[in-house]
């Protein structure tokens, strides 16, 4: 049987100076973790979904590289 996820010392931690905070702010503050754990999770499953195209191009890209149709990046150094 597998076991939830435990939070870890560090969020508890975080949550622990949270829970100090004025109300409005721990709702602010509560309001900022759902909108990242929203655009992890819409991440995930974009990334999930184009698992496949991501494989290609990157078969592409190695198949250019082998093939010597690639160049060197130049970057500017300051």
């Amino acid at each position: 049987m597998a076991s939830e996820p435990a939070m870890t010392k560090a969020l508890q931690d975080a949550f622990r100076e949270a829970e100090k905070l004025p109300e409005p702010l721990q709702d602010q503050l509560a309001a900022a973790i759902r909108v990242e754990i929203d655009a992890e999770l819409a991440w995930d499953a974009r990334l999930s979904r184009s698992a496949d195209r991501l494989a290609a191009l990157a078969d592409e890209a190695l198949e250019e590289h082998r093939s010597g149709r690639t160049r060197p990046i130049v970057r500017d150094r300051p």
